[in-house]
């Protein structure tokens, strides 16, 4: 495999890890009903540091400002107000899955719909060439995700109601796969945002953004229509719940340190579509690749969210059964990025 590809791909698994990553300084959060802390890692993952990134690659003696005008910044914007209902309810997926089962379901979903629409929308064959290979590869990923799905069941049959609470406060099953499947729809909305941004991205190219970076500015886009949604529904909730005070009158000490443990959860991320950006710019030469980034962004964020589930113990006491499913599972979805990867050499060889 050329040495650029394998670059990328290690670029944006550098970044997946990272998302996979961001729920774990959110349990540090004390004191704070859900939308509370939802909501204040959001300015921070949404707005703060994806604008901060737009900044700070507009070179000397331009602006984001001029790179926006006369362009169509609405496009990702609205796709990413829709992408937003995906993100609150992805939220919720974690709360009554816990992390591993609800990314898996939500990021499975999320990974077939953004790959494939946006390929769609693009014209693109899928019944053969590399339109075929793309639709291949998605399904391989998708019975991963079945799979993985399966073994998440069977460790919940496994356990008792004392169990399930212990590892996930609010385990419910049916509730959390219905809302995790909700989730990865919608969450498909960032993927189509990226690509009606793509005027924008030529544009930050010509006027001297580093390719690394160039998308930068469209992701900050659709970042702040997600944020838009998200705070809509929490402050909705604030006052609902009657938690403003969560913002206005807590110890400082508690404050300092759920502002600190939401702006890293924010930090991380943010950092797959750092990763996202990044990486996809050494795959350039491999359209088949390009077109899959996405998917393989969502499969690692899979593979790396089972990580932490072991870390977190959310899998404790599972049966041999079932972690045979999970093994079988988290195979087959890096087999679909063998598969894509071995269709690509072969296509350019």
């Amino acid at each position: 495999m050329d040495a650029g590809i394998i670059t990328g791909l290690l670029i944006i698994a550098v970044g997946s890890f990272g998302q996979s990553s961001s729920y774990v300084p959110i349990r540090k959060v004390r004191a704070w009903s859900w939308e509370s802390f939802w909501l204040a890692q959001g300015v921070f993952a949404w707005v703060l540091f994806p604008l901060a990134g737009a900044l700070l690659v507009i070179p000397a003696g331009s602006s984001l400002g001029a790179l926006l005008r006369g362009m169509n910044y609405w496009g990702p914007l609205l796709y990413g107000i829709a992408w937003g209902v995906g993100g609150l309810t992805f939220g919720l997926s974690m709360r009554y899955l816990g992390v591993a089962l609800g990314q898996s379901i939500a990021l499975g979903t999320c990974a077939a719909f953004g790959t494939l629409l946006p390929a769609i929308f693009a014209g693109a064959d899928l019944l053969r060439g590399e339109g075929l290979a793309l639709l291949i590869g998605v399904c391989i990923t998708l019975a991963g995700i079945a799979v993985v799905g399966y073994a998440g069941v069977l460790r919940s049959k496994g356990l008792s109601k004392e169990e399930r609470q212990a590892a996930i406060k609010d385990f419910a099953l049916t509730r959390g796969l219905l809302v995790a499947l909700l989730a990865g729809v919608m969450s498909a909305c960032f993927a189509l945002g990226l690509d009606a941004g793509s005027g924008i991205k030529e544009r930050a190219l010509a006027i001297g953004v580093n390719a690394l970076y160039a998308g930068l500015p469209v992701v900050q886009l659709v970042a702040l229509g997600g944020f838009i949604t998200n705070a809509v529904y929490c402050l909705f909730c604030n006052a609902r719940h009657r938690t403003f005070s969560d913002y206005a009158s807590p110890p400082a000490a508690t404050l300092a340190n759920n502002l600190l443990f939401c702006a890293l959860a924010g930090l991380l991320w943010y950092s797959q579509f750092l990763g996202l950006e990044a990486g996809k710019s050494f795959l350039g030469e491999s359209p088949l690749l390009l077109a899959f980034s996405w998917c393989i962004l969502m499969s690692l964020n899979i593979l790396f969210s089972y990580f932490w589930g072991l870390v977190l113990k959310e899998w404790k006491g599972a049966r041999a059964g079932t972690i045979i499913a999970l093994v079988i599972g988290l195979l087959i979805l890096i087999s679909s990025l063998v598969f894509t990867a071995m269709t690509n050499n072969a296509a350019n060889s």
